[in-house]
């Protein structure tokens, strides 16, 4: 009822302004994938707990659309409130734009926080409404309206990343960036996400990887907009010496505003707020282009490569030793999904050069697994029995980098669907993992190599398979992933390059019964040329057990055997010099050959 009673209380708000459509998306001002607990204006008002989706609420109706990752747990956190779930990509079920045609009026008004929507979305509302005479209202955050006790913003301090990590200087990187301004022919370059700015500048967050900030350059010097309380006298001079001036946060406005006729502004339109492109004069000339610093970023040095593959195995190790704790104790002692998530903390905070999570933990047991992005709750949360699947996705910020690992567990005997699932996840693991491909694929073209043994089974997963894996900025990174289809009006994405690192994780979910993912990571590189060209192939990151008790392996071809006992041998050789010796000799056993 409480979220009856904010939708009521959002439709007042509305009334007041003479808005018919109110439009609540899940983003910052930075249009971040996982944003801080004082945008969770979504979550707020409709009570769905995912990351990804948007609500739209009407004088007469309330409807959330999320994506096939989040069907179940949406269903099931709407169930008694009186929003109703639009299941995207279903067909006969409305998209956004077609549900606004229909319910904003003639002259009506539509309404959002500019800060927070996309400029693409935004643009494309108006042009949608353009028809109607209808208007766009998004000066007015009206859920902050009603939101009593609303978490202020995260007080997050900066450190920096020191090169000997990012093996690259800032100086080196605004060099870079004004090569590419150069060739697009703009005088400044404007950049509005978070991940994209402490890579450039080689700062990290204290408290969280990210942290509020702008950043807008020009030919000989840079402004970042930044509430200063973040930073240390170091920092502060450090950016001076790169040429690096601060300002207040909200002075990129005004700073937006003051261009001139003369200048040529680049930024990248999938990557900006409404309210900020539309505070740019129409006089000022724009390039809007893909944020040259995405693609730079997303190819990791050499350096960046050699610290990653140290994080992974101390990640790795707190991994292991968690498998052999789980296997071992379940069913002997009290643990839940929660428990779970604390263990792996405690495990990986062990590990020298451990910082925080890199995301929040997905322990899921059972039928929750089914729930691609589940989040255990103190009232909801299961206790794990030596019985069943446990799925557990979560990773590790490190001082030499990020991690994202997805471990299911057969904590007992397990039925012959299970265990054909199971089989066929790992199988489509391994032949994404040993893929050996020409220059200039994309994942598009990758996708279908993970997807192919579930699809014979007659199983198919809502997601993607693989994203590209940030350095300590987001785990979610661009501007590459592995998926079958190119969300609507995205661009096409670039073809893989050699430095990028990749998750790797299909899986199998079915609703009421089980999840299944396995995920590793894994980083392009360049392999053999010859006169077909130049091919590529990719590294495998992760080494961690692939918990055998569930293979079946009759199910796999000699080759996937071959990879998997390869990969096995590895995990035992690089993992098992930093167990004790209980751990290493219940490791051979979950390494063996099959």
């Amino acid at each position: 009822m409480v979220v009856n009673e904010r939708i009521a209380a959002l439709r007042g708000e509305m009334a007041q302004r003479g808005i018919d459509a109110y439009i609540i998306p899940s983003g910052d001002y930075h249009q971040s994938e996982y944003v801080g607990k004082h945008f969770n204006a979504r979550e707020f008002l409709t009570g769905f707990t995912g990351s990804v989706g948007t609500a739209v609420v009407t004088a007469n109706d309330a409807v959330l659309w999320a994506d096939g990752r989040y069907w179940v747990q949406a269903e099931a956190e709407l169930a008694g409130g009186c929003v109703k779930l639009f299941k995207m990509g279903v067909e006969g079920v409305d998209t956004i734009d077609e549900y606004l045609a229909k319910v904003v009026p003639n002259g009506g008004k539509l309404g959002f926080d500019g800060r927070v929507a996309a400029y693409v979305e935004g643009k494309k509302y108006a042009a949608l409404l353009e028809d109607k005479n209808a208007s766009i209202e998004s000066s007015h955050d009206l859920v902050a309206q009603i939101w009593s006790n609303r978490p202020l913003l995260e007080e997050n301090k900066a450190f920096i990343l020191e090169e000997k990590y990012s093996g690259e200087s800032t100086a080196s990187k605004l060099t870079r960036l004004r090569e590419k301004m150069k060739q697009a022919g703009a005088t400044h370059h404007a950049i509005f996400t978070l991940d994209d700015i402490v890579w450039i500048i080689n700062l990290r967050g204290t408290s969280s990887t990210l942290f509020l900030s702008y950043f807008m350059m020009d030919m000989n010097g840079a402004s970042l907009y930044i509430d200063e309380a973040r930073l240390n006298q170091e920092i502060k001079q450090q950016l001076a010496r790169d040429g690096i001036q601060t300002k207040p946060y909200e002075a990129i406005y005004d700073d937006i505003a003051a261009l001139t006729p003369a200048d040529v502004l680049l930024f990248d339109p999938e990557r900006v707020n409404y309210a900020l492109a539309s505070a740019l004069p129409p006089h000022c000339k724009k390039k809007l282009l893909p944020n040259p610093a995405l693609l730079l970023k997303a190819c990791k040095n050499e350096v960046e490569l050699e610290n990653i593959r140290k994080a992974q195995i101390k990640d790795c190790v707190a991994q292991t030793k968690f498998m052999h704790w789980i296997k071992t104790n379940a069913g002997k002692m009290e643990i839940t999904e929660m428990s779970v998530a604390d263990k792996l903390f405690e495990l990986r905070s062990e590990q020298e050069g451990f910082i925080r999570p890199s995301f929040n933990p997905i322990v899921a047991y059972k039928e929750h697994g089914a729930m691609m992005h589940y989040r255990a709750q103190p009232d909801t949360q299961k206790s794990i029995e030596a019985e069943h699947l446990l799925l557990i996705d979560s990773g590790g910020d490190y001082i030499e980098g990020s991690t994202d690992i997805t471990r299911t567990y057969a904590l007992g005997k397990l039925n012959h669907e299970l265990k054909v699932h199971f089989t066929a996840v790992v199988r489509g693991m391994l032949n994404l993992s040993r893929m050996k491909f020409i220059k200039g694929v994309h994942g598009i073209n990758l996708d279908v190599v993970a997807r192919q043994p579930l699809w014979d089974v007659g199983v198919d997963y809502k997601s993607g398979t693989g994203h590209g894996v940030g350095y300590m900025t987001t785990i979610h990174e661009g501007p590459c992933s592995i998926r079958w289809q190119i969300p609507a009006g995205k661009a096409v994405q670039p073809p893989i390059e050699a430095g990028m690192v990749f998750s790797n994780e299909p899986g199998a979910y079915v609703e009421g019964s089980h999840g299944i993912r396995i995920e590793n990571e894994m980083v392009a590189h360049l392999g053999e040329v010859n006169e077909h060209g130049q091919f590529m192939y990719f590294e495998t990151l992760t080494f961690t057990p692939i918990d055998l008790d569930a293979i079946l392996p009759e199910m796999m071809l000699g080759a996937e055997r071959e990879f998997l006992n390869d990969y096995h041998k590895k995990v035992y050789e690089l993992i098992g010099p930093n167990l004790d010796a209980e751990q290493r000799e219940w490791l051979k056993t979950y390494t063996r050959e099959i």
